[in-house]
């Protein structure tokens, strides 16, 4: 950790439970989902609840959230913060919402009515096929045809943190600022005048490092070195991965050649850097499924490693 560090870096582990995850810190989290939940949708109150949420029997998989709670009218939030691109992201997404409509099945006469789920994700990256949309905030729901919403219990909200390029003048909303101070907190010195709120005051506040503990300090700089570990991995072999491409491409001289070195470059690069990662996390004792989620790796990938 750099000694000019003033505040937390909520990207990593540590830092983003720590702002959001805690019981003292329950004001910030919902602020943060009043500003990124469609309008019609606001939270008076919620309740934290188990992250890890097991199969109907031993032998199915099973899912590990970042962050899980339940608002006071029964709706259910998962709120992921995902550092890295990811195989079939998607995917885990919607089976991760399976869990929260299961869990509200009921014994006996059941009418089947359920409560709003809300899948919310926080994102260190961009999705590949949005790159020249430049969007920010996603809102998925499930809809016919015609594009008509057919079910609203159920929705996807994904943040793309890298296409947010508003700078403090530029701030408007309250949502501007949440994802100004998510992407800027670590690089600040002094909480910025756009943000005189009093959720920002108490999320500063919050954020301070020399406030802490020494053993969440500790805690802090592992989970830091871990983020920052993780980010080099995958950036170099993107890098990597498109230095090869291009250099095979030559080599065959034709256009075909420059084509397929590229895609091969960057799937053995992005390959090479997962395993990796996969390799770091299982030598510091991470659980496979945290693993698996963060790599996208398979279970019997990672058994062999």
């Amino acid at each position: 950790m750099a000694l000019q560090d003033k505040y937390i870096n909520p990207f990593t582990d540590f830092g983003f439970k720590k702002l959001f995850g805690s019981e003292p810190n329950k004001d910030l989290l919902i602020d943060f989902l009043n500003q990124v939940l469609p309008g019609k949708h606001r939270i008076q109150d919620l309740t934290y609840a188990r992250t890890e949420q097991l199969g109907n029997t031993e032998a199915d998989r099973k899912a590990i959230f970042d962050l899980y709670c339940i608002g006071d009218n029964g709706e259910r939030f998962i709120v992921e913060m995902q550092k890295a691109k990811q195989n079939f992201f998607k995917d885990r997404s919607v089976y991760y919402a399976s869990f929260p409509i299961q869990e509200q099945a009921k014994k006996g006469d059941w009418n089947y009515q359920l409560g709003a789920v809300y899948m919310v994700g926080i994102l260190d990256f961009t999705f590949s096929e949005d790159e020249a949309a430049h969007e920010v905030r996603h809102e998925v729901q499930l809809k016919d045809q015609k594009c008509r919403v057919f079910y609203d219990k159920l929705t996807y909200i994904y943040l793309e943190m890298p296409n947010f390029k508003k700078t403090e003048a530029e701030l408007q909303s309250n949502f501007d600022k949440w994802m100004y101070v998510l992407q800027q907190l670590p690089y600040l010195q002094n909480r910025p005048t756009a943000l005189q709120e009093r959720v920002f005051q108490r999320l500063f506040e919050a954020a301070e490092i020399a406030k802490f503990t020494p053993d969440d300090k500790v805690k802090y700089e592992e989970s830091l070195k871990y983020y920052r570990d993780l980010k080099n991995v995958v950036d170099t072999s993107f890098d990597e991965g498109k230095i090869e491409g291009k250099i095979e491409g030559k080599i065959e001289g034709k256009i075909e050649g420059k084509i397929e070195g590229k895609i091969e470059g960057k799937i053995e690069g992005k390959i090479e850097g997962k395993i990796e990662i996969a390799r770091q996390m299982k030598s510091e004792g991470e659980p496979i499924e945290k693993i698996i989620r963060f790599t996208g790796l398979s279970l019997e990938e990672i058994e062999r490693l």
